[in-house]
């Protein structure tokens, strides 16, 4: 009797893990592309992080300060404003947290981290 409890318990863990979790939409069929449709209209604020720890939007480096001001003016024109953050691989943590901390203060709500993985 064990052993056919044993069996049953193993080939439940076994099957359970080939289970499509997905099968329950969080979000409804109708409702699905209004959203995302918003979101991807909106471009992203791209802010790269130097390895002096400085931020540096299309070219040009910017204090803390000018960021929050940036952020601020096109958070008023495109309130969904995505902020995608981009540091170097040897910029400071300090700096990416000085970054997204100036981000968030100034009203942004999707404020992201890239990371690029080099191609071998």
């Amino acid at each position: 009797m064990i052993d056919v409890l044993l069996i049953l318990l193993v080939f439940f863990m076994v099957t359970s893990t080939y289970l499509n979790l997905d099968m329950i939409p969080a979000v409804s069929q109708d409702n699905h592309e209004g959203p995302r449709a918003q979101v991807e209209k909106t471009k992203p604020l791209l802010v790269r992080i130097g390895a002096d720890g400085a931020p540096v939007i299309r070219g040009q480096a910017v204090t803390l300060d000018a960021l929050d001001a940036l952020v601020r003016t096109r958070l008023a024109a495109e309130p969904t404003l995505p902020v995608m953050i981009l540091p170097t691989g040897v910029a400071q943590t300090q700096a990416l947290v000085s970054v997204m901390d100036t981000a968030t203060k100034a009203g942004a709500r999707q404020v992201r981290v890239i990371r690029l993985k080099a191609r071998p």
